[in-house]
């Protein structure tokens, strides 16, 4: 039988201290009746002494202290995870929040994970298109990989996080594709808009919504991306689907986590984010990969906001070194029109070999990215020189690639977020732009590439 205890000594913010307790495990799940006999529900974060210190998941405002009664359910928070749950809304701590029936789950999962064998781990190898030209053809997301995406306040990383969830898919696959998509800490406007648009395009019957609002407790959000995972896990895993997980945003967790840390009276690390943040965001992105002998996987793409627009900044900082590169967005792009504005050269998929060439995507991929990202550089540096020097400075050649540079943020980059483009529609846009510069200046792709591909009018005249 489950005891209750009337010792609830202290209440600061989210945090409560019971006392004389017995018996009680780290993570374990409480339930606070307070004197108005509704129900709160918190977990234990500490135990010290015979004190359990518990993490409330609703607010702790009007609790009075010696009417509250705490009973410790000797459990951890646990997910009803069931193929039903695609289609639906939940919210951060994954209760059904769409108005439709309760989802009869198949059985119960500790959110928290378990984390994946490295012996068990099969290599990421099998190109997802995602419709977007800037990440398929130049930084290719692998299904198993976790690519984050890096914007700033005011950068449209919704409307982005939006266009992936509808478009992307395993290409030249049958197998089940599904979307997990978190939101942590966003605007009630933000929610309607994602759920607007899943509904509007049809992409909600193969994804799952979890959804944590802004004037919700701060704790919920350390939740929802742990139930959204658990979710992804259970189709991955157990119904053998390609699972997409989309987390925005990452940086709305991580101050969560600052909040919780500072009122357990933890000592601060950097820029007061507690020591453990990287331990702590590893245990999220480490649950995507591929299992040998699974055929389901989870691919993972989070996306948080820089503060300050700060590279350096402890967030951005230790997810670089987790996961593998990222994504971009450029607020100077995006002042210019350019959408999405995805900043191509300071982006990076350590894994697109992996997923491009014959068989995957098409053979001359590798040799069209590498000439695109040669040329856009020299083409940046070339007007960067034009700037200070005046244009009359620039050779011709120099003058070519500026132009080419202008004319793959607009063709290229620039495709709006209700473009969807096949990997063939891009290498196509690639090799039409490369056009531009001579023949003679590729010297990234090899001639038989060059004269299977390069359009005919340019391939006979040998270049404009």
């Amino acid at each position: 039988m489950l005891k209750e205890y009337k010792t609830v000594a202290e209440v600061v913010g989210p945090i409560m201290v019971v006392e004389r307790v017995d018996g009680v495990k780290y993570d374990e799940i409480v339930e606070v009746e307070i004197q108005t006999g509704e129900i709160r529900r918190g977990k234990v974060l500490e135990i010290n002494r015979g004190n359990a210190v518990v993490q409330l998941f609703e607010s702790s405002r009007g609790i009075n202290l010696e009417k509250s009664k705490a009973k410790f359910l000797g459990k951890p928070l646990e997910l009803g995870v069931s193929a039903d749950m695609l289609g639906r809304v939940f919210d951060g701590l994954g209760r059904e929040n769409d108005g439709g029936p309760k989802i009869l789950s198949d059985k119960r999962v500790d959110i928290n994970g378990s984390p994946i064998n490295p012996v068990s781990r099969d290599y990421p190898s099998e190109f997802i298109q995602t419709g977007i030209s800037a990440i398929d053809g130049l930084n290719t997301l692998v299904r198993g990989q976790k690519l984050p995406v890096f914007s700033a306040s005011g950068l449209p990383h919704a409307e982005l996080a939006a266009q992936i969830a509808r478009q992307a898919h395993v290409l030249n696959s049958d197998a089940n594709f599904a979307v997990v998509f978190a939101a942590i800490g966003i605007t009630f406007e933000e929610a309607r808009f994602f759920i607007d648009d899943f509904t509007k395009t049809g992409a909600i019957y193969r994804a799952s919504l979890f959804i944590n609002l802004a004037n919700d407790p701060a704790v919920e959000r350390i939740s929802t991306p742990r139930a959204a995972l658990t979710c992804a896990e259970y189709l991955a895993y157990e119904k053998d689907m390609h699972v997409l997980v989309i987390i925005t945003d990452m940086t709305n967790y991580c101050e969560a986590l600052r909040e919780v840390s500072a009122a357990r009276k933890e000592v601060p690390g950097r820029r007061g984010y507690p020591g453990y943040l990287y331990t702590d965001l590893s245990t999220l992105y480490e649950r995507a990969g591929r299992i040998k002998g699974r055929a389901g996987s989870i691919t993972q793409i989070p996306i948080l906001t820089m503060p300050e627009d700060d590279k350096t900044h402890p967030i951005p900082d230790l997810t670089g070194y987790i996961t593998e590169g990222q994504i971009i967005l450029s607020r100077d792009l995006y002042k210019r029109g350019v959408a999405p504005p995805i900043d191509v050269l300071p982006s990076l998929s350590r894994l697109k070999d992996k997923g491009i060439g014959a068989g995957r995507t098409r053979e001359d991929h590798a040799d069209v990215m590498n000439q695109l990202f040669a040329a856009y550089a020299q083409g940046k540096s070339a007007k960067e020189l034009a700037v200070i020097l005046g244009e009359s400075a620039l050779s011709d050649a120099d003058k070519t690639l500026a132009r080419f540079a202008d004319a793959f943020e607009k063709r290229y980059v620039s495709q709006g977020y209700d473009t969807n483009r096949s990997i063939e529609e891009t290498l196509k846009i690639g090799w039409e732009l490369l056009a531009m510069i001579p023949r003679s200046e590729l010297k990234r792709i090899r001639d038989e590439y060059l004269d299977k591909y390069m359009p005919a009018s340019v391939n006979a005249g040998g270049g404009e």
